[in-house]
């Protein structure tokens, strides 16, 4: 199984970028995730950052297991990489505000492992279609379910910022772990902050699971997200994985 990742972050318009990623591949494993930092300039942004930190300094600990108990082992590295966060932020009086989503893919040659929690997500693809995305904790994805608007309204509906769960150093909500079956080659993923999803239309995303797309075509999306909020653009960050035959 050889990954290949391509990644961006852009601040958009805003005057701070409070999204964080980071990724780690070897022999063994893939593992990338993204976060979008809430709670206001700097102790939202700490929260992101401190997340993604943490999980990458926690994989040697968890991936030994992860083979035989998928589910359990990512749902207790996640709960640690929050106790971590928590020590990062130390007396930091910013803390109990600081608040994440997060998008955290994980992939070997015997199955994939979503963790989420917000609206950051997680798409699977194949060149024909959208195999599936994450189920967004969010007001919309209620009314996206129930049939009161569609995909193309999300991005541009003003109760587009209303989560129903995001990760705090209280563990007040918990993160979704999803189990499927594993990566086949030229598969590719994308994970992305809601600054990147809300203005790419359903039918685009196929552009970035085309054979020979990339780098170029995950700029050009990135840019066309940015350009289409007409000055307005949050924070944008995306991570585009492809598995190679």
């Amino acid at each position: 199984m050889k990954l290949v990742c391509y990644q961006l972050t852009s601040a958009g318009d805003r005057e701070s970028n409070q999204d964080a990623m980071a990724h780690q591949i070897n022999e063994d494993y893939g593992l990338f995730i993204v976060a979008d930092g809430l709670g206001g300039y700097q102790s939202g942004e700490k929260a992101a950052q401190f997340l993604c930190q943490a999980m990458m300094q926690l994989a040697e600990r968890f991936t030994d297991n992860i083979r035989s108990f998928p589910l359990d082992v990512l749902s207790a590295w996640v709960e640690d990489a929050v106790d971590e966060m928590k020590r990062l932020f130390g007396n930091d009086p910013t803390a109990d505000e600081a608040h994440t989503t997060c998008a955290i893919l994980f992939v070997n040659d015997r199955f994939v492992l979503t963790a989420h929690c917000g609206d950051s997500r997680v798409y699977r693809m194949s060149p024909r279609k959208v195999i599936w995305r994450t189920r967004d904790h969010s007001v919309l994805q209620k009314l996206l379910d129930q049939g009161e608007i569609t995909e193309e309204e999300m991005g541009l509906h003003p109760e587009q910022n209303q989560l129903t769960r995001s990760i705090n150093i209280a563990k007040s909500h918990p993160v979704e772990v999803n189990l499927y079956p594993q990566m086949e080659p030229g598969e590719t993923f994308v994970l992305c902050t809601d600054g990147f999803w809300e203005h790419v239309k359903p039918m685009e995303w196929l552009q970035l699971a085309e054979p020979a797309s990339g780098r170029v075509e995950l700029g050009k999306m990135a840019r066309l997200s940015v350009l289409r909020a007409k000055g307005k653009s949050d924070n944008v960050t995306v991570q585009w994985v492809r598995c190679l035959a």
